[in-house]
């Protein structure tokens, strides 16, 4: 069980370049865009770049959705209403 799930960390961390987080892989896509719009890269270079970068930018709309996704899980949960004057029983010293 754990080659499978060292497997699976490893194709996502080859197919978002080894980069884990978020800001990470924006930070790149950006850096991308930038090396991208430069008029003295040759050409093959540029087109490894925006292959590169949709990918990224794929990876990164898919880790959005599911980020909104959960929030509005959040959102429109009806779990443990909230109340306003929370009971503190461990912090009553000696009653």
């Amino acid at each position: 069980m754990a080659k499978k799930t060292a497997n699976a960390s490893a194709y996502a961390s080859a197919k978002t370049g080894g980069m884990k987080n978020f800001e990470e892989r924006l930070g790149r896509l950006e850096t991308l865009g930038e090396k991208i719009r430069k008029t003295d890269i040759p050409l093959d270079e540029a087109l490894a770049a925006f292959e590169e970068g949709i990918r990224l930018a794929r990876t990164l709309e898919t880790d959005l959705e599911k980020i909104e996704n959960r929030i509005e899980i959040l959102m429109n949960s009806t779990e443990a209403p909230v109340t306003e004057n929370p009971e503190l029983e461990l912090f009553d010293a000696g009653e």
